[in-house]
């Protein structure tokens, strides 16, 4: 039992930071959102809700320049001043702004910010065996290679959870009407728009997959539902 005795208290460490990491970005998204409020997303927010069997589809805006969207532990979902700027300005249209809340609401719907909070408690764990058994047989650079291999872990889950929430979009949004052409087209201006973070970063240790595998996905399940 003593030998478990890390491994066990990582895991417990993993579960406490998450919670107390969840309860900062409550605070932080509480005091620095506000009610999406537009007239020309509100028709397709509304054929998302009704796809979903849902009355509306509250949905915030998180006031920080970078764009992305967000989907919060307690299953609220934001869309970023930054990515707003563009769709005011004409850069993002309001059937590409809506994908990108149907994703959100995929990793709601997924359940990821609960599975996130088991694979980070895991990957903690995970961490500190590999860097005991790692640093006997190369002792100066165990730790930093143990590092290396829980991220990469941590990629790809963090990947395997975008797929899934991509696929539950295109889902929806081909269920609602209005189809996977404004997902597929936000994905090709996107990289633009955000500067292409990651770029020179390996794929094994994205946190998103490469624009052009989600694009390749999200055409392969519309073809494979005929739609």
């Amino acid at each position: 039992m003593i030998r478990f005795l890390p491994f066990l208290l990582m895991i417990g460490y993993g579960l406490v930071l998450w919670h107390f990491s969840a309860r900062a970005l409550k605070r932080q998204l509480d005091a620095n959102s506000r009610r999406l409020n537009d007239t020309r997303l509100a028709p397709l927010l509304d054929r998302l809700a009704a796809a979903m069997g849902v009355g509306e589809i509250a949905v915030h805006v998180y006031e920080v320049e970078p764009i992305n969207g967000l989907a919060a532990p307690d299953g609220r979902v934001f869309i970023t001043e930054g990515f707003m700027k563009k769709y005011r300005a004409g850069e993002v249209t309001p059937e590409e702004l809506t994908s990108v809340i149907a994703h959100e609401l995929g990793h709601v719907a997924r359940g990821h910010a609960r599975r996130r909070m088991i694979d980070f408690s895991g990957q903690n764990a995970l961490r500190v065996v590999l860097a005991s058994l790692l640093g006997r047989f190369v002792p100066f650079i165990g730790i930093w290679l143990a590092n290396i291999l829980a991220t990469a872990l941590a990629a790809r889950l963090s990947q395997r959870d975008e797929f899934e929430a991509d696929e539950f979009a295109s889902a929806l949004l081909i269920k609602a009407g209005i189809g996977t052409a404004p997902q597929i087209s936000l994905f090709r201006k996107l990289d633009a728009l955000s500067g292409a973070p990651g770029a020179s970063v390996p794929a094994w240790l994205l946190t998103h997959p490469k624009t052009p595998r989600r694009i390749a996905a999200i055409e392969a399940n519309a073809a494979r539902w005929g739609a």
